[in-house]
């Protein structure tokens, strides 16, 4: 048997961009799952063979070809036998720069991945791409993640990825697969090509039926706000969605079956990012309702995400922070305890109108 370092830690590496905790890959050829038993690696694959290392406990998959028997990326059959090669193994993963081997600091690169390294070129191997949906959203995912490196999409994997959407492949992603890859997207530092590839296949439209597309014109990004923003995937999300209805919203949410967090954040930026960004020209009962609605003295670590989104989207916010302070100021002790929710929300009234009072005019106001 022979162990193997391959996809994404080599790829990165090459790039100069591993660390240690970079997730590694390894890959053994010549071996079979009652040889790994008997070595002490426990096996933890249900589809196929994946073993754990018994010191490591890092995962050691068993060289493998697949044969497409069935719809969507669970639609396969798998032969893990002894007789399959690396380069069998090699060629039925995604992408030329993910189907990289390494063994004693030797590459094997039978698909020329290092070229497209170099190149800056996202480009499927062989036509089994097809395959397997998920890979429209791992190539998206890459260009995302890249975008720094100046990678692109392949001309013949686009049009192979519009093939795809064409056919309905993309109809038999799961609603979990789209969120992880969506959420992975919004963690990098540049998240718009995600959704620029997704729009230029067409599968933008079949992931998120719910929501508007954008123009999708020549060389330009209509998603570019999402880019270079130091906050959280929810935060960007919600970026994402400020101007789609709220029906939509909640149409998205629960198809890729996303964590409520996220459906609460980007359903309150939707309702009140232009409301905010007017904070002074509301009436006193309009803030009322604003702060009872963002649940703002309650659900504070929230209510922050919320004044940061606000931050992200150049909205001045010092004005709502400041009399947020003043309504977590309240003193409940000297209250009538008797009726103590008609008195808290008289006070809060009172103290919204008196800063009514002492706000700046709105000539005076930086909008």
């Amino acid at each position: 048997m022979k162990k193997y370092l391959v996809g994404g830690a080599v790829r990165d590496y090459l790039l100069g961009i591993a660390d240690d905790n970079t997730e590694k890959d390894w890959l053994i050829v010549g071996s079979s799952p009652e040889e790994m038993l008997d070595l002490g690696y426990r096996q933890v694959g249900k589809e196929f063979p994946v073993f754990l290392h018994p010191g490591t406990q890092e995962e050691y998959a068993l060289a493998r070809v697949e044969r497409k028997v069935g719809k969507g990326y669970k639609g396969f059959e798998f032969d893990t036998s002894k007789s399959v090669t690396l380069e069998q193994d090699l060629s039925r993963r995604d992408l030329t720069i993910n189907a990289i081997a390494q063994k004693d600091g030797v590459l094997f690169d039978p698909f020329n991945g290092q070229a497209d390294l170099n190149n800056g070129l996202l480009k499927h191997i062989s036509t089994a791409f097809s395959e397997d949906p998920v890979r429209i959203l791992r190539v998206a995912r890459f260009a995302a993640r890249f975008k720094k490196f100046g990678f692109k999409v392949a001309h013949p994997t686009h049009q192979l990825m519009q093939q795809m959407v064409t056919l309905g492949e993309v109809d038999a992603l799961t609603p979990e697969r789209v969120f992880k890859e969506l959420e992975k997207s919004l963690s990098y530092t540049t998240p718009s090509p995600f959704f620029k590839v997704l729009l230029a296949c067409g599968a933008y439209a079949r992931v998120f039926p719910a929501l508007k597309i954008p123009d999708n014109l020549p060389h330009q990004n209509p998603f570019l706000i999402l880019d270079n923003l130091n906050t959280k995937p929810q935060i960007k999300f919600a970026i994402w969605l400020k101007d789609e209805k709220q029906t939509a919203i909640t149409a998205l949410c629960k198809r890729i079956k996303c964590p409520k967090k996220y459906q609460e954040l980007s359903k309150l930026v939707n309702q009140y990012h232009h409301f905010a960004n007017k904070f002074d020209t509301q009436s006193s009962n309009e803030i009322v309702d604003f702060f009872a609605k963002t649940d703002a003295l309650r659900r504070q670590e929230r209510f922050t995400e919320l004044l940061t989104t606000f931050e992200l989207l150049d909205i001045d916010v010092s004005r709502i922070i400041e009399l947020r302070n003043l309504l977590n100021a309240i003193d409940i002790s000297q209250l009538n305890p008797e009726n103590i929710g008609v008195e808290i929300q008289a006070k809060r009234r009172n103290v919204i109108a008196l800063y009514q009072n002492i706000r700046p005019t709105p000539t005076n106001t930086i909008l």
